[in-house]
């Protein structure tokens, strides 16, 4: 059995990852390039635990073109270093961690000491789910004629919203750090 530890240790490196990247590269650059971590006592504490990070992501995700930049900073401010398992080569490890019952990415395993999951996080911060499931909540049936048009519409303007929407980032800041000092 392949343990947490294994796919850390098997993992693509952040650098490798960013090099394979054909979608959202640029976007997700953009992102890191601007965000910028608040002065926060508790990046210390997350420090002192020694943490480790699987992230569970492809590089067409929105989420993780959001998401990934923001654990980028929060990794360096605290030396704690990221492996990468693509989600559709890693199956047996994404279907552990499911999200009512869907492969959705991007999952931030993190490992303590014992390499051991301490937390985990993802996909999304509540308040960015909460504008997605608010802007979805408009879409025509899965069946009827026009729900493709309409879902790629929503998806451009969620994305959109990603790339150029620093509240959500530091949503998703808040987000983690919470989980990482809970």
């Amino acid at each position: 059995m392949t343990t947490l530890i294994d796919y850390f240790e098997q993992g693509l490196t952040l650098e490798q990852y960013i090099i394979q990247m054909k979608v959202n590269k640029a976007e997700m650059h953009k992102i890191y390039e601007t965000f910028e971590l608040p002065e926060d006592t508790r990046l210390d504490t997350v420090k002192a635990k020694n943490l480790k990070a699987i992230v569970i992501t492809e590089d067409w995700c929105g989420d993780a073109m959001m998401n990934l930049p923001v654990l980028m900073k929060i990794a360096e401010a605290t030396a704690m270093p990221i492996s990468i398992a693509l989600r559709d080569d890693n199956p047996e490890l994404m279907d552990q961690y499911l999200t009512n019952g869907a492969r959705s990415i991007p999952v931030f395993i993190f490992l303590d000491d014992n390499d051991t999951e301490y937390t985990r996080w993802g996909p999304r911060a509540e308040k960015v789910q909460d504008y997605v499931t608010d802007i979805r909540k408009d879409l025509p049936a899965k069946d009827a004629s026009d729900f493709d048009a309409k879902q790629k519409e929503v998806h451009h303007k969620i994305h959109e919203k990603y790339k150029n929407t620093p509240e959500f980032w530091n949503e998703v800041y808040e987000s983690i750090m919470r989980q990482l000092t809970h």
